[in-house]
């Protein structure tokens, strides 16, 4: 995308063939915004899409919202790329050749604002994974590599709403809002993937307790709704098609042989940053980036978190997003910050999509 409007490069997709707009399952964005509460890019490219996609499919905007997830994240700090990753599902009479690249999609119902960044929005957002998983047609919880969820936050509008029917929300400043909201989407990947049991997830525990974590959770919280939009990616032996996925954990910001460990599972022998042909197979890279609590790196200390002009979710996702693209050869990565309960502190999930070798 050239702006945070501009959708012409899927227009364009849709009108020359490539892709029919009745098969996009779900399109993930990284727009150049602050990635804040105010960050109304991701509000400008989710309205394009809806209105570029209800003129090819004949439906009105508000239509293609409650059919399509449109998961901006935003922040393109470094590097980094505006894009879009546009997701198509194809009928096909090709067999199954082994496990292929599977997606599954769906939605919460939408949360009122003394919902957001609890328990009762961790359970919500657990029952919708679980039905993406089933409906994607993957085995069980062993065969999702990523699972991607878009996810509200507070406003002052929506703090005095709550305050107005009498209850409170689990805080009433809203930058810090979007991280609660975020952990407590996260915490719902989890519990669908069985990577925690379900009796420590309390109010308490939400953006508190992060030895508590998933391995494939992506949460992004934007002012654009109030609801979560879930895509779930895995492989399944009931799908055809010639990509895969795989995941891996980065245990830190540079932890560059996680990266080359989940490219390993997908056929590639990476020595270095990957040569023309290699950047061929890949299809998307998708990750998490978090600033290390502690201020340290491999003991060498930071200053992303004492950083009063650049928050440090920032900073995070422009040192991710370059340790990355010197492994791929390439910039336009769906590099998302604010990873709380999304791996261990300072790391975060890595997925990669790729054709099969």
């Amino acid at each position: 995308m050239s702006h945070p409007g501009d959708v012409s490069g899927i227009d364009r997709l849709i009108r020359e063939g490539e892709v029919e707009a009745g098969e996009i399952a779900a399109i993930f964005g990284k727009t150049e915004g602050n990635g804040g509460v105010n960050d109304f890019t991701r509000a400008l490219a989710t309205d394009a899409l809806k209105h570029c996609l209800a003129r090819h499919l004949d439906i009105t905007p508000v239509a293609v919202g409650e059919r399509v997830p449109l998961v901006m994240s935003g922040g393109t700090e470094g590097g980094l790329s505006p894009h879009f990753l546009v997701i198509a599902v194809r009928e096909t009479s090709a067999k199954p050749d082994g496990l292929a690249l599977a997606v599954g999609t769906g939605f919460t119902r939408s949360f009122l604002s003394e919902e957001i960044g609890r328990t009762g929005m961790v359970i919500e957002t657990a029952k919708a994974v679980r039905s993406a998983i089933a409906n994607a047609g993957i085995a069980g919880p062993a065969d999702v590599h990523f699972v991607q969820i878009k996810c509200p936050l507070l406003t002052g509008e929506r703090v005095e709403a709550a305050k107005a029917r009498g209850k409170t929300v689990v805080t009433e400043y809203t930058y810090p809002s979007m991280g609660y909201s975020r952990g407590a989407a996260a915490l719902g990947i989890a519990l669908a993937l069985d990577e925690i049991p379900p009796e420590r997830v309390t109010d308490d525990s939400i953006g508190a307790d992060f030895s508590l974590w998933s391995g494939r959770a992506s949460t992004s919280a934007g002012v654009e709704l109030m609801h979560c939009e879930i895509i779930v990616l895995g492989n399944s032996a009931a799908w055809a098609g010639n990509s895969k996925i795989a995941h891996g954990v980065m245990k830190d910001a540079i932890d560059l042989p996680s990266v080359h460990g989940v490219l390993a599972e997908l056929g590639f022998a990476p020595k270095g940053q990957l040569d023309a042909a290699e950047r061929g197979r890949i299809r998307a890279v998708l990750a998490k980036a978090e600033a290390s609590r502690d201020g340290r790196i491999r003991g060498a200390r930071h200053i992303m978190l004492d950083d009063s002009d650049i928050n440090a979710t920032r900073h995070a996702r422009a040192l991710v997003g370059g340790m990355l693209a010197g492994a791929f050869g390439f910039t336009d990565l769906y590099v998302s910050g604010g990873a709380e309960h999304q791996g261990p502190d300072g790391g975060g999930p890595i997925a990669v999509i790729a054709d099969k070798a």
